[in-house]
C-alpha cells in the first residue's frame, strides 16, 4: 500500500493549510492510500542549526522515521513574502537525502492574495536538491479566506476537481516511482 506524509507548514490554529492538507489527505485516502499527518503545531521542533542529531528533541527523530517509512509526501506551505514558510523550510531542513531521496511528492499552496507559483517553485527546487521526485500537478489556493466554508469544505467544484487529479496523480506515480501497490 502507497504510504504518504502529509505536512503543512503553517503555525496558525485556524490554518488553511492544515485545511488544505486534510482535504488532499481525505482524496488520497479514498483512493486507497495510507496518510499520516505530522501536524508541526504539535511538535517540538527546534531551529536547524545544520546538525545530524537532535537529541533534546525526539520529534525531529518522530519525523525522521515517518518520513522515512512514508513512499511519498504531500506538502503545504502558506506563501509568506512570496516563497515557502519559514516553519516548512526548518522541517525539512531537519531531514536529509536518508528521509527524502527518491519520495515522490506533491505540493500544495495557500495564499492570501492571488494565486501564484512562487512557494512552489521553492519547494520544487529544495526537493530537487534532496533528490525528490515532483509530481507535476500542483495546487495554489488563492484568496483562501473565502476559498473555504466555514466547515473546512472547498467553494470552487473546479478547484476541488484539481484536488482529486493531484491525489490521482500522486498516488499513481508514488507507485510507478516506488514500485509499490
Amino acid at each position: 500500500m502507497v504510504r504518504i506524509v502529509g505536512i503543512a507548514g503553517s503555525l496558525r490554529p485556524d490554518s488553511y493549510s492544515q485545511l488544505a492538507l486534510q482535504l488532499a489527505a481525505q482524496k488520497i485516502q479514498e483512493i486507497g492510500a495510507e496518510v499520516e499527518i505530522l501536524d508541526l503545531r504539535q511538535m517540538n521542533l527546534p531551529f536547524c542549526d545544520g546538525g545530524d542529531d537532535y537529541p533534546d528533541y525526539p520529534d525531529v527523530k518522530r519525523m525522521q522515521d515517518a518520513v522515512s517509512r512514508a513512499d511519498g509526501l504531500v506538502l503545504v506551505t502558506p506563501e509568506y513574502h512570496g516563497g515557502v514558510s519559514g516553519v516548512l523550510k526548518n522541517a525539512l531542513d531537519l531531514m536529509s537525502f536518508d528521509q527524502l531521496a527518491g519520495k515522490v511528492s506533491g505540493l500544495i499552496s495557500i495564499l492570501g492574495g492571488q494565486p501564484n507559483s512562487n512557494a512552489l517553485n521553492d519547494l520544487r527546487l529544495i526537493l530537487r536538491w534532496v533528490h525528490a521526485w515532483c509530481i507535476p500537478e500542483q495546487v495554489a489556493i488563492g484568496q483562501a479566506w473565502k476559498a473555504f466554508s466555514p466547515e473546512g469544505k472547498l467553494l470552487d467544484e473546479k478547484l476541488s476537481q484539481r484536488f482529486d487529479q493531484f491525489a490521482q496523480s500522486l498516488v499513481e506515480n508514488t507507485r510507478k516511482l516506488r514500485g509499490v501497490e
